[in-house]
């Protein structure tokens, strides 16, 4: 069986744009439920309702990857999941690592989605002695003194990250060191890591700050109160949610918050 360490999706080299990437999921989410209901083909108005996306965009997106449908019959939805799937790299198995097992982690690790997207927890890892064997869902507890045997045994490149702040850099140290090239955050920080290393943060706290932003402005519009405050205290400034391209620094950690796959 394939692993993540000797394949690599080839999105970069074949100049898709990290948008048209970013929006790849979307439409896999939406041609997989397609498929489950045996919908043959759909068109591309449909398919961008589905996804939350213009049609103009999903048209667009599309090209980058050579396919264009077919006039009046629209898009091969079976041809459209396995050719998506392959550019995300979920043609093959991508063994993860979990590292805090607390609530979220113990979540993360039974999440049902990973396995039918193309990813297998390989190992849950946690500082606590006392966590050391018990099982979670259905995959016993591994103490993170030997995080880097596991992560060479597994040929992990993909860590994930549900501890406390405090301790959240030195994790990723230790993932980076070990081999592991991308890594999903939960923690609450902001994470440093090198060249060809990438993180995506999921920040539950950032989100719902930006949906009070919209829902005091909202509220303000049918007030017709123009001088309500712009924005919720302790909302995010605009810079703070700027893309790594627009900022300058490297990794997207803390610029694109990630969501987890419905």
């Amino acid at each position: 069986m394939a692993t993540g360490r000797t394949h690599r999706p080839a999105t970069r080299s074949r100049g898709i744009p990290e948008a048209t990437v970013a929006r790849l999921p979307l439409y896999l989410r939406a041609l997989t439920a397609l498929s489950e209901r045996s919908v043959p083909t759909v068109s591309s108005e449909e398919l961008a309702a589905a996804a939350g996306v213009n049609s103009a965009k999903l048209r667009k997106d599309f090209s980058y990857l050579g396919s264009y449908g077919t006039r009046g019959v629209g898009y091969d939805v079976e041809y459209l999941v396995y050719q998506i799937s392959r550019e995300l790299g979920l043609t093959q198995d991508w063994p993860v690592v979990i590292v805090g097992i607390g609530n979220l982690g113990a979540a993360l690790a039974g999440y049902g989605g990973f396995a039918s997207r193309g990813f297998r927890v390989a190992a849950l890892i946690d500082a606590d002695p006392a966590m050391t064997g018990k099982p979670v869902a259905g995959i016993p507890v591994q103490h993170s003194d030997d995080l880097e045997k596991i992560i060479a045994e597994d040929g992990v490149s993909i860590g994930v990250i549900a501890t406390p702040a405090g301790v959240a850099q030195q994790v990723c140290d230790r993932l980076v060191a070990a081999g592991v090239t991308s890594i999903l955050n939960f923690a609450p920080t902001v994470l440093s890591v090198p060249d060809g290393v990438d993180v995506r943060k999921v920040d539950l706290s950032i989100e719902l700050q930006i949906l009070a932003f919209h829902e005091q402005r909202k509220a303000g519009e049918e007030t017709g109160d123009e001088s309500a405050p712009p924005a919720a205290a302790g909302a995010v400034p605009q810079a703070a949610t700027r893309t790594t391209a627009e900022s300058g620094r490297k990794g997207p950690d803390g610029d694109v918050p990630a969501v987890m796959p419905a």
